[in-house]
């Protein structure tokens, strides 16, 4: 699935819940519950996204040319919003990442329900994973 379709599946499944801010938090932190657990020595400072107010530890790799993530959060809401990106992002190529256009949280009314300071971190999140992106196709570039 590309990155619009994930985006549209993410929309779908928001819209079911009828634009209940309590049920929508809810279950944005399910969500994050159900993120892969972040090997703890990955939990570093240099892991840590600049400018969440929550910890949030961020790493990639690139394998066969798509990029995977992995995120952890000291809250699970911000968890649940990091799993949402890495829902969206991983197995993606460096370019998809770079290129794509993150239109769901306009669609969930996402504002809404986070606030100013986390669509900040949320913010900052996407920036981090679209430099790991630059960083894999500069890298991808090079080695061809």
């Amino acid at each position: 699935m590309d990155v619009n379709d994930i985006q549209e599946e993410i929309i779908s499944e928001f819209s079911l819940l009828d634009s209940d801010m309590e049920m929508t938090v809810f279950y944005i932190m399910e969500l994050g519950q159900k993120l892969p657990v972040m090997n703890d020595a990955l939990k570093t400072e240099e892991n840590v996204v600049k400018g969440c107010q929550s910890k949030v530890w961020l790493t990639a790799n690139l394998d066969d040319d798509k990029i995977n993530f992995s995120a952890d959060s000291n809250t699970a809401i911000t968890k649940g919003l990091v799993s949402l990106l890495i829902r969206i992002f991983n197995g993606q190529s460096p370019e998809a990442i770079l290129n794509a256009n993150l239109y769901f949280m306009q669609k969930i009314g996402m504002e809404r329900f986070i606030g100013t300071q986390r669509s900040n971190g949320f913010a900052a999140m996407i920036k981090q994973m679209k430099l790991y992106a630059l960083a894999f196709k500069t890298k991808l570039e090079v080695k061809s």
